[in-house]
């Protein structure tokens, strides 16, 4: 059985209790979790706390080299963490391969941020006076991550963090110990100093609640949802006027105009609402159709659907893998069975795969004559469920598509340039999609929404910088400048 420790100012520590389950095969245990305590995050944070200074005193290209190290060695394990990956979050091998990929490339998109040009130099208003600016590290920066990207959310949090000088305290999911172990153990042999980087497993309501209120942590970035993060986001302000990055949940809608390629549309949709089991934020759960192509499209959407082969992670032939946990998949049948009794058409799946009882799985569901009042429509149920509203015009579908809490991704399948430029200036979403997923998002490009969806600076490349630093404008007055 293997044991998967925490790491505080350089030291494997804790004591695993907590078993770390297949939702492919709830017999097959991978390992132990510790469950730290407030005193664990106390001791992390104290740890970042002295170590810090140092390591923003160290020089850009040292910096640079250990991130690249740590890229090297995702990108050399990558087989090896994919499938640990699967074996523990349910991804299917290829999509769990394609996330650790992605963490490689965002600790290298880091590594070589480091030495790009930074800061801006102004004409002083005063005669013999010169303006620049300078971003500092903001500090000790508290990490907290979901389970459903459990290597490549934290790779975009941490590896800019610890790029831009700060010490990290990272919390994991309950869910995912075992790739958050292997990533910390992976960025400790590369170089990272003792401090500078802390993992803390252990339940949100201990460990997650004490990095929002920790005196020594300076910042807290979180992924999870709206409730959790809002609450989180108090605290952290209350007890010390935090820095907060937040991004939470999604209510996203897939638009099919009149004039839209079907087989696109409907690729897109299917990939966008049941790629990664469908438990993620940028899912496409609002599919918003235009009443000329409604039959056609959900005839096109549902042949493939019905083609999706939902099984054990680590199968070769498995396209969809299980729901996360079993508390997730009764969440999920709560879902379908309460939009069931709305009056909602279940069209496809929606049902439990019976051959397969060990598992959490389920087959990805497509409801049609839904309303844009359900709260099918309006609530993230964060499953393989999608429902599609039928809409008279793009007008309606855009006020439709606007109307929820939420505004992270939202895509429009159209031939029109005019309507895809209005959708682009009108959508109260942060990020818009022209003619694809809502779930296609690149790693080095501002990640983040609108409303409910996400509060504070934007994650990923350049704009990473915003939250990671502090900004400084410094005034040289002399009459050598």
């Amino acid at each position: 059985m293997e044991h998967f420790l925490n790491l505080i100012d350089g030291r494997w520590t804790g004591e695993p209790v907590h078993p770390d389950v297949n939702p492919s095969s709830r017999r097959d245990v991978l390992g132990l979790s510790c469950q730290a305590g407030a005193h664990d995050v106390d001791e992390a944070a104290a740890a970042a706390r002295r170590a810090q200074p140092g390591w923003a005193r160290t020089s850009h290209a040292e910096r640079a080299a250990i991130l690249a190290r740590v890229a090297d060695r995702i990108a050399r394990d990558a087989g090896t963490l994919a499938r640990t990956l699967a074996r523990e979050e349910g991804k299917t091998l290829a999509e769990a391969t394609g996330e650790v990929t992605r963490a490689a490339g965002t600790f290298r998109y880091f590594a070589d941020a480091l030495l790009q040009p930074v800061g801006e130099v102004y004409q002083g208003l005063q005669p013999g006076t010169r303006v620049h600016t300078v971003r500092r590290p903001v500090g000790v920066v508290g990490v907290i991550t979901p389970w459903n990207f459990p290597i490549a959310i934290p790779a975009w949090k941490v590896a800019p963090a610890l790029a831009f000088g700060n010490a990290v305290v990272f919390k994991p999911a309950d869910l995912v110990p075992a790739t958050a172990f292997r990533l910390a153990r992976i960025l400790d042999d590369c170089g990272v100093p003792a401090g500078v980087f802390n993992l803390v497993a252990g339940p949100g309501a201990t460990v997650g609640a004490r990095i929002a209120t920790c005196p020594d942590i300076d910042a807290v970035t979180f992924t999870g949802s709206t409730a959790v993060g809002t609450s989180l986001a108090g605290s952290a302000v209350t007890s010390g006027l935090k820095k907060v990055q937040l991004e939470m949940g999604g209510k996203n809608a897939l638009l099919v105009m009149e004039d839209a390629d079907l087989d696109a549309a409907a690729q897109a949709a299917c990939d966008g609402a049941f790629g990664a089991t469908g438990q993620r934020c940028t899912a496409a759960s609002r599919l918003l159709v235009h009443t000329s192509v409604h039959d056609e499209f959900v005839d096109r959407l549902a042949a493939r659907i019905r083609r999706i082969v939902v099984g054990p992670a680590l199968d070769p032939a498995t396209t969809m893998g299980p729901v996360v946990s079993e508390s997730q998949l009764a969440s999920d049948l709560e879902g379908i069975a309460a939009a069931r009794a709305e009056g909602a058409e279940l069209a496809v799946g929606g049902n439990v795969v019976e051959d397969l009882p060990e598992g959490n799985f389920l087959r990805p569901a497509l409801f049609t004559g839904t309303t844009a009042r359900m709260p099918l429509n309006r609530e993230e149920l964060f499953g393989p469920v999608a429902a599609v509203v039928e809409v008279a015009a793009y007008e309606e579908a855009l006020a439709v598509a606007n109307d929820v809490d939420y505004g992270l991704s939202a895509a429009i399948f159209t031939s029109s340039l005019p309507t895809a430029s209005h959708f682009q200036r009108h959508s109260e979403a942060g990020m818009i999609m022209i003619n694809r997923s809502t779930a296609a998002t690149d790693l080095h490009v501002p990640f983040g929404g609108m409303k409910a969806s996400s509060y504070g600076a934007r994650e990923q490349g350049r704009a990473a910088q915003d939250f990671f630093t502090t900004l400084a404008t410094v005034y040289t007055a002399g009459e050598t400048w």
